[in-house]
């Protein structure tokens, strides 16, 4: 009876799966809202899973040849001016800085919604030369985006993220890294996050405002929903036109650069969430879990049983699992289902006969199943099923995921297959008009180009396409 009232506290994830959302991201204690309307409060558990994607990133980022800075979180509002598509973008969501120090300041300052205004003006200062070029920067940082309509993780008023921006002397090397960060994402969602993605082009109108192309991450949830889970922008030259961003190359001309920007955010706990938890809650990959495996003792106060479930947690430890004995006074069956609830990879149950027999029962978190396993062979055991838990759960969210990809060649066959949390692939004739219809009559929007596909037709008009178009409802 524990067992199910304590699971009831969750919103049945099939039948209200927002309300289950919040649910979780309350109950596990990851978040909870902060005083100021749109904000969050990132609870520890919540910032662990945040330290683990930075950790697993910033080592990608260091071996692809960036290094990190820091810009300042306000910005002169007159540096959004510069760039006329990047200030009507941002424009609805730049909070501002009006007063300081008691008086008005003659000038109010943004507080950073993105750097690429800031960036851009301190590398005019720092780029002269071709010898100066490229210049490979990423900066950790918060961003606030004054957003209407707020979720944890997903949308708020102010989140964490990475912002990479560079800068390079021809067009072809600027393209090549805004690939390069995209390939460098997918890479990252798929073998640490177990996340399969489909990389792609935005089109013109969903692309960020001031790029010459946005490439998108899309990621589905299991409400058949999309999360762009990160994008990779190639900027061209328009930020280095705007901030006189020059350099006098080897010819002996003066240049203007070419410039990227990439970036990913707090929402991919979201994603975490929302593409692996189940009715029970999280289910967390074993790469960014806080805790990969949690001890429970059977019948704890009985001799011997506190002083061997230590012993393998110092063996699990020294073996580089992050790992945690609850020796807390609740039952076992309410450890079950906290634990459960957070998320945590894998639960190891040790009691007396356990320990006469020389074995310990191993709960799978991602499959519910339980095995017996040799106390002599618990380290080596709990290492491989580690691995084993990283790739099923990515090799199941991508049967999950294709076999819910459709095809259609008419608006009803886009409005069926979004209705039933698809992601539906139909051809497009690259008509803003068509595009809007879409979104009017089905709520869907593009996410990215289905590359190497072409449909003869498009779906909304029946006109020749140009294009195959991924569409789907999105957070």
């Amino acid at each position: 009876m524990a067992k199910e009232n304590f699971v009831e506290q969750i919103a049945d994830i099939e039948a209200d799966f927002p309300q289950w959302y919040t649910d979780v991201v309350k109950k596990t204690k990851l978040v909870d809202y902060g005083p100021v309307k749109g904000t969050m409060v990132i609870r520890p558990y919540g910032y662990a899973i945040w330290e683990n994607i930075q950790s697993e990133l910033d080592k990608r980022f260091k071996a692809t040849g960036h290094q990190n800075a820091y810009f300042p979180l306000l910005i002169p509002m007159s540096f959004f001016t510069k760039e006329a598509e990047h200030v009507e973008g941002f424009a609805p969501e730049v909070a501002a800085v009006t007063h300081a120090g008691g008086e008005e300041l003659a000038e109010p300052l943004a507080i950073r919604p993105t750097s690429e205004t800031i960036f851009g003006s301190m590398y005019s200062k720092w780029i002269q030369s071709y010898r100066d070029l490229p210049v490979l920067i990423n900066q950790w940082a918060n961003v606030m985006r004054w957003e209407k309509t707020t979720r944890p993780f997903l949308r708020t008023s102010e989140f964490l993220w990475q912002e990479g921006h560079t800068a390079h002397a021809t067009e072809a090397e600027a393209e090549e890294e805004t690939m390069k960060m995209l390939a460098v994402y997918k890479e990252f969602a798929e073998n640490v996050l177990a996340i399969p993605v489909i990389c792609g082009k935005k089109t013109e109108k969903e692309k960020f405002a001031g790029a010459v192309a946005t490439y998108g991450m899309e990621a589905m949830m299991k409400d058949g929903k999309s999360l762009q889970a990160g994008t990779s922008h190639y900027l061209g030259q328009n930020f280095a036109k705007a901030f006189d961003i020059k350099f006098l190359d080897k010819d002996g001309a003066q240049k203007y650069v070419y410039t990227s920007s990439w970036g990913v955010s707090t929402r991919l706990i979201g994603a975490l969430i929302m593409a692996h938890g189940d009715r029970r809650g999280l289910i967390l990959p074993p790469k960014v879990a806080p805790v990969q495996a949690v001890i429970v003792p059977i019948a704890q106060k009985k001799e011997g049983v506190l002083e061997k479930c230590a012993e393998i947690k110092t063996a699990l430890e020294a073996a580089g699992v992050r790992v945690t004995l609850d020796n807390s006074e609740n039952s076992p069956g309410w450890k079950f289902n906290e634990w459960e609830m957070k998320g945590v990879p894998l639960r190891i149950e040790l009691g007396p006969r356990d320990i006469e027999g020389g074995n310990a029962l191993v709960f799978r978190r991602d499959t519910l199943e339980k095995s017996e396993y040799k106390l002599v062979n618990i380290v080596e055991e709990v290492l491989k099923l580690l691995e084993t838990v990283q790739k099923d759960m990515l090799e199941a969210a991508r049967v999950r995921r294709d076999e819910r990809i459709t095809y259609a060649t008419d608006m009803a066959g886009i409005l069926n297959g979004v209705d039933g949390g698809k992601f539906v692939k139909a051809g497009w004739c690259g008509c803003r008009a068509c595009e809007d219809k879409v979104k009017t009559e089905t709520a869907a929007t593009a996410r990215v180009y289905a590359e190497g596909e072409t449909a003869k037709t498009c779906a909304i008009c029946g006109k020749k396409a140009k294009h195959t178009i991924i569409f789907a409802r999105a957070y």
